[in-house]
């Protein structure tokens, strides 16, 4: 990673900032991670919940999603529900035939016999980065930061960026990419992320842990 002595002097109060929130917040973090992990541990539909709040997520608060897909469950409408009947309950989260549209398709993607089965096909993958760009390819609605976000809930994404628009605007703050893209391809996306493992390294906040401080450092918790 190369700067300049412009951005060296711009992000230094920043980078004091989450250096600070890291080691405030490590042993809080360190508990959610476990908490991710266990998920991924757990049963399919746990795993399934954790997708579907994933393809909700883009252009929508978390929090919000999150509460949707409680309702959803709540409902029976999580595995159960048609489109039309699932978009009338995610409103909230915007595109809501776009989505719920998705959360269908995905559930024939994820289901044998009626019965989710999700585990079987993650574990089918040899690796992080062949499973999320099989992710990609067979979820309707994902790109890869909405993989690399559900990878890192299911305790699957140690190594992997969450490129939404708050982590770019602080990755650009702190110098680590010259400006903020307004698209991400790929090849960017890519590029960015190694970018990003690589400040990870260099301040000594791990890659997995890196993105839940930057959110603290947005919203003032740690959540998904």
């Amino acid at each position: 990673m190369t700067q300049d002595k412009s951005c060296e002097g711009r992000n230094k109060p920043i980078l004091r900032e989450i250096k600070e929130i890291f080691s405030a917040q490590k042993n809080v973090i360190n508990k959610r991670l476990m908490e991710f992990e266990k998920v991924g541990q757990g049963e399919n539909n746990e795993i399934f919940t954790e997708l579907v709040f994933c393809i909700l997520t883009p252009q929508a608060k978390a929090k919000t999603c999150w509460y949707v897909v409680l309702n959803l469950k709540k409902k029976g409408l999580l595995f159960d529900g048609d489109t039309s009947r699932i978009a009338q309950d995610i409103a909230a989260c915007r595109f809501k035939n776009k989505k719920a549209s998705y959360i269908v398709k995905a559930r024939k993607v994820f289901s044998n016999n009626g019965k989710s089965n999700i585990k079987s096909k993650l574990e089918r993958a040899s690796d992080g980065y062949a499973l999320r760009g099989w992710l990609v390819q067979n979820v309707k609605g994902f790109g890869y930061k909405e993989a690399s976000h559900f990878m890192r809930n299911i305790g699957l994404g140690e190594n992997l960026a969450i490129l939404d628009r708050h982590i770019l605007k602080n990755l650009y703050l702190l110098g680590v990419i010259e400006e903020i893209p307004k698209s991400l391809p790929v090849v960017r996306y890519l590029d960015i992320e190694k970018k990003m493992r690589k400040f990870a390294i260099k301040t000594g906040i791990p890659m997995s842990h890196l993105d839940l401080v930057l959110w603290f450092k947005e919203t003032g918790e740690i959540f998904k």
